[in-house]
């Protein structure tokens, strides 16, 4: 699973490089992101924009990587395409993560 991370002020911007995160790939994805997050700032921001399918196993792998990060680190997500926020929308996921247009805006977000 290609990831790719950046810091940026108060927080670790990872990049989803693939365009899926199902089944086939989930438990890849949740190994990478605990790699990735297992320490650093207190915000992970996970940039999806490059993601245009997701199924139950990928939201389950994007939840499971929130819980590892603890109660005092938070994992929010940006970049959703339309098909990736309905998935979202439909689980009422929307409601547990917070929501950016993109990653730009994730960091603004929180800037000052």
């Amino acid at each position: 699973m290609d990831l790719k991370t950046e810091e940026i002020g108060d927080a670790r911007i990872v990049t989803v490089v693939e365009n899926r995160i199902d089944a086939a790939v989930a438990i890849k994805f949740k190994d990478r992101m605990r790699e990735l997050t297992v320490d650093g700032p207190k915000r992970v921001v996970l940039d999806l924009s490059a993601v245009q399918f997701i199924d139950s196993s990928g939201l389950g792998a994007i939840v499971a990587s929130m819980k590892q990060l603890g109660g005092a680190r938070v994992l929010e997500l940006a970049g959703l395409s339309p098909t990736v926020e309905k998935v979202f929308r439909l689980t009422r996921m929307d409601t547990v993560f917070k929501l950016h247009q993109n990653a730009k805006a994730a960091i603004a977000a929180n800037a000052g």
